[in-house]
């Protein structure tokens, strides 16, 4: 495997931007009232779509440390498929999903609009910038090649 330049070393200024926006979605979050861990289980989410294997790692730990179950984080590459998740969660996850796969038809509106039933204004917001940052990490680690080793 070729060695990549490693954003964070070669441009910190820029990585601090990145993890102070990372601090205030987060933050957002919380002030919107969602669950620390069910933030892990979106950014896990992203993650996988993105196949970045050093925030899957991440953010799987992260939501078992805030005392999400297995069995959910077990299911979360296929939760349409389970019983695991509020009307309220999956919107969250369509949502995430959705901005991940922008490309793919933007972000349709059916999903937008399920958004605002099950949630309010500022989860809303507070999920859409957490898919904005997740995606952004996703990139910085998958073009650094951040290593991943047993």
């Amino acid at each position: 495997m070729t060695e990549r330049v490693n954003l964070g070393k070669a441009a910190p200024s820029l990585y601090q931007a990145v993890i102070e926006l990372d601090r205030l979605a987060s933050e957002a979050l919380t002030n919107a009232g969602i669950a620390k861990g069910f933030s892990h289980l979106l950014r896990l989410r992203a993650s996988q779509i993105n196949q970045c294997a050093f925030c899957v790692r991440l953010h799987v730990r992260d939501a078992l440390a805030s005392g999400e179950s297995s069995d959910r984080v077990a299911v979360i590459a296929a939760w349409k498929e389970t019983e695991y998740f509020s009307p309220k969660e999956r919107a969250a996850l369509e949502l995430v999903e959705a901005i991940t796969l922008i490309s793919d038809g933007q972000l349709p509106d059916a999903i937008y609009e399920q958004a605002t039933i099950n949630l309010s204004k500022e989860e809303v917001s507070a999920i859409e910038w957490l898919a904005v940052v997740i995606n952004t990490w996703n990139r910085i680690a998958i073009s650094s090649r951040y290593p991943v080793k047993a």
